[in-house]
């Protein structure tokens, strides 16, 4: 019986695209919809879903490239972080514990739905399993090794609430930018996106929307989403790549040189596109995906648990708001700039800022924080963004997760992570 447990909770709520296409089947078939329709629908599901996961990895692609060219500029390091267990080791001791608390996790946050008035059932899998692997890392660092019951029994509960509570909180914002409320948002950006949505309400104007920004007609070209972030992220990569061009170290030397024989402005412009063109995936994704998922979730809502609303990915916002989701990315940016000074000036920590969170962050709290508060709102939430993500870092990785994986929190680790892990830690010493 454990092993069957374990097997599915790494095989099917471990994997979003089968834990997805999962659901999509199984709603199907509860509103006795045709063969035909019943696997159309679950396969244009998990296909969407895995579109968006391949426009995610072009993104991440061109991150990869960003983020070590702008940590060259700033003459930063990899911050040397001690003795520690790291993520292997952390998950050949404490892996299996992690994935049964994810699964029971699931069980909880679907048993909560059904008997309480919070309908909402979280299914970004991927972020589920992060989650999981950061508490698990607190929870060990805080108490040492408790009894493998302990933890997976604690764990369970504190994910199960949480994957509950935190749509119910954020749906309020979540319905202004959708125009409705048949989704939610299932993630770990849920923290920032209402922290820009309640500032965007104190210091914006949400009358100056970013998708009404009125350009001259020579400029209408910058209407096009897809035109902007080319543009936008293009001016990013070449400036960067001129600072290391002008530099004579051998990172700089060694970033150059990925270039092969192209000239590494060239090669760095259409990185810049490569990022563009993984934002268009992102998109089309999520068009298929929620196209396919919100009718087949009505299945699951009037059948086991009515109401029920399915909590979502962060792209999911992003074509509500294109504008704003390129200037909360640009607020964060900045932020994360002038972070890397104040940090590494008085708390000697050199932050190491992982632009693949940034993004996918900042632009939602940039959706949200335009919502409420136009212009303003988006990129105050995507600075936001940056100070969440900046100081959380810090504390996490120098007081709550030291000894055990560190190293994940430095890139896998993000804003409701940070400002949970303190709650997680003063649990973990009462209760355990």
């Amino acid at each position: 019986m454990f092993q069957m447990v374990e097997w599915l909770a790494s095989n099917v709520f471990g994997e979003p695209a089968i834990l997805l296409g999962f659901i999509v089947l199984l709603g199907l078939v509860l509103q006795k919809k045709g063969f035909s329709k019943t696997v159309s629908g679950t396969f244009k599901a998990i296909i969407g879903f895995l579109i968006i996961d391949a426009g995610a990895g072009v993104i991440v692609g061109a991150l990869n490239v960003f983020e070590p060219m702008w940590k060259e500029v700033f003459n930063l390091q990899d911050q040397p972080l001690g003795q520690f267990m790291g993520q292997e080791g952390f998950n050949a001791q404490y892996g299996s514990a992690v994935t049964l608390a994810f699964f029971f996790g699931f069980v909880i946050n679907v048993l909560l739905a059904r008997f309480t008035k919070m309908k909402f059932i979280y299914l970004t899998g991927h972020m589920m399993f992060w989650t999981a692997t950061i508490f698990a890392g607190i929870i060990i660092h805080t108490v040492g090794d408790v009894p493998y019951w302990k933890l997976v029994t604690f764990l369970a509960i504190f994910l199960g609430v949480y994957w509950t509570v935190q749509p119910a909180i954020i749906q309020p914002f979540m319905r202004k930018v959708m125009g409705h409320d048949n989704i939610a948002l299932g993630h770990t950006s849920a923290s920032v996106a209402l922290i820009a949505a309640l500032l965007g309400k104190v210091v914006g104007n949400k009358e100056n929307d970013t998708e009404k920004i009125q350009l001259p007609k020579g400029l209408e070209f910058l209407r096009d989403s897809n035109v902007i972030t080319a543009l936008t992220m293009g001016i990013l990569f070449l400036v960067g790549a001129i600072i290391l061009a002008l530099k004579d170290t051998q990172g700089a030397q060694e970033l150059i040189a990925q270039s092969g024989e192209q000239s590494f402005f060239i090669y760095a412009i259409i990185q810049s596109f490569m990022f563009a063109g993984g934002i268009a995936v992102v998109l089309l994704g999520v068009k298929m995906f929620i196209g396919e998922v919100v009718p087949a979730f009505n299945g699951i809502a009037t059948k086991l648990v009515p109401g029920a609303r399915p909590a979502l990915d962060a792209p999911v916002v992003f074509p509500m708001a294109p504008n704003a989701v390129i200037l909360g990315f640009l607020g964060a940016f900045v932020g994360a700039l002038i972070w890397l000074v104040v940090i590494g000036n008085t708390v000697a920590y050199i932050f190491v800022p992982t632009m693949i969170v940034l993004f996918f962050h900042s632009a939602t709290a940039g959706v949200f924080g335009n919502a409420t508060g136009g212009v303003r709102g988006a990129v105050l939430g995507g600075f936001m963004t940056s100070t969440v993500v900046a100081w959380g870092q810090f504390i996490m990785v120098k007081f709550l997760i030291s000894s055990t994986n560190p190293d994940t929190a430095m890139w896998a680790a993000d804003s409701d992570m940070f400002i949970l892990g303190p709650i997680v830690r003063f649990l973990a010493q009462l209760l355990l």
